[in-house]
Parts: structure tokens; sequence; C-alpha cells
């Protein structure tokens, strides 16, 4: 337990001092065409499986929301949108980023392990990029499936990010990825990042070592939820620049369906 309060500390310091240039690209973010295609995608997901629903009519919560980036996009297409994030300084990004719509989300500090919310509030949870990263991840998606209605829908977004550390094939895949942002003279991902800090985070990381999407997949699956991995989502919501950076590591989405049997 000492170990994963450790892990958590050093989380916390490391995205409270990233949180300006992580806002940097969220911005980035909103004002060009990602915008507009992570909008569709989201919006499409969630409305295919609410038919005959309305936006305003669906409570969305935003996990680890960061500088705001879902919860924005979601709020302003009209959904009931809550936001949390376990670091003050990403929630802070958030709202400024959120402008003229920021006193329309709710905004919470809360640990993505340990949702206060009330069983069954939320219709639908949206996550990007950050399962991997929490030191109990097996426990988050407990939390999630508790706060989900009966039917409701999760969609998380991510990737194996860091399985280069714990497999050599990978590695050599990393290792070509980076080559191939110096000769494509493409915006590297991680400028402007401590990549040793973050490899160090990492290793720490239960989720790293694990074969993804599948872990996903079989734990949602023993908390009674229907999961779909569509391991091709990437296509639709990467740029370019994206696709060179991390080739090795392409994005994934979770879909998962709560059972309506308690």
């Amino acid at each position: 337990m000492e170990k994963l309060k450790n892990y958590a500390r050093e989380n916390i310091a490391y995205w409270s001092k990233r949180a300006p240039g992580y806002s940097d690209v969220n911005q980035q973010e909103l004002a060009s065409d990602q915008k507009t295609v992570w909008s569709q995608v989201l919006f499409q997901q969630i409305m295919k499986h609410y038919k005959g629903k309305q936006p305003e009519e669906l409570k969305v919560l935003d996990i680890g929301t960061g500088p705001g980036f879902f919860a924005i996009i979601l709020t302003k297409m009209g959904f009931s949108v809550t936001a949390v994030d376990y670091t003050e300084n990403m929630l802070k990004e958030a709202y400024r980023n959120a402008g003229d719509v920021a006193e329309d989300i709710s905004f919470y500090k809360m640990d993505a392990m340990d949702l206060a919310f009330p069983d069954d509030t939320f219709d639908v949870i949206v996550s990007r990029n950050l399962t991997w990263n929490l030191p109990d991840p097996k426990e988050a998606y407990r939390q999630w499936t508790r706060v989900l209605k009966p039917g409701g829908l999760l969609l998380n977004f991510d990737a194996n990010w860091y399985r280069y550390l714990y497999d050599d094939t990978a590695m050599d895949s990393h290792l070509q990825d980076r080559e191939n942002v110096a000769r494509t003279a493409v915006e590297d991902d991680t400028a402007g990042t401590d990549v040793a800090a973050m490899e160090a985070i990492a290793r720490k990381a239960p989720l790293s070592a694990k074969e993804r999407p599948m872990w996903d997949e079989k734990v949602l699956g023993s908390f009674g939820m229907s999961v779909l991995a569509d391991t091709d989502i990437w296509k639709t919501v990467w740029t370019t620049a994206e696709r060179v950076n991390n080739a090795s590591t392409p994005m994934f989405l979770i879909q998962a369906v709560k059972s309506v049997v308690s």
C-alpha cells in the first residue's frame, strides 16, 4: 500500500509540473481540426448507444480530464459534463481553457481510483491516456463501473505507451519511431518532456508490462461489462505527426457497456 502511495505522490508531482505544457497541447487541439475529429468520434459513439436521446439528457463523466479537452468539446455539444482530475494544476488549466463554458462544467479534484460519486450516477464515462498511468487500474475500472448507470457506456482511449520498457521487440519499434521522427522532420511529441522522469514513472505503472487492450477486456468483463476493443481508432483520431511519433503504440478504444442486471 505504501508503495502505491509513493507512486501516486510522484505522479501528482510530475503532472503538476507538466500541466502548463500539456495544456498548450490541448489548446492546439482545440484550435485545430482535431477538435472536429474528436467531437465527431465522441458524438457518434455516444449517440449510437443512446438512440433517441438528446445530448442534454445525458450525464457524462470525464475522468483524468487534464487540461479539459474532452470536457470542453462535450460541453459545447450540449452534454451535461462533470470533469475530474487528481492534479490541482491540471484543473486550473482546464477551467481556463474552457473559457465561456467553464461555468457549465462541474470540475472536481478527485482520484480516478476512488470516486466520490454515488452508484449509478452517469450515463457515459470518457477518458483518454489515463489508465496506463494509474497505480491500481483494476480498482479504477471497478470504480468506473460502479458509478455508471446500468446500460451506461464507457469510452476509454489509451495505448501501450511504455511497453517498450519491458519488451525488446517493442523497444526496437520505439527506437524506429524516434528515427522516423528525425528523418521526416515532423514535430517531436517528446519535445519539452522529461523523458527520463516519465520512463521512471512508467516503470512503476502496473500496465506498462501488460498486453493491452486484452488486459482491459478481461478486467472489465470480470465486472460484468460487455466489452469491445477497437484497435484501429488511431486511424481516425490521430494526426500525421502522431502516426509517425507513435507508430509502434497505436491508440485503441475500449468500449464497454454496464450490465442492466445487478
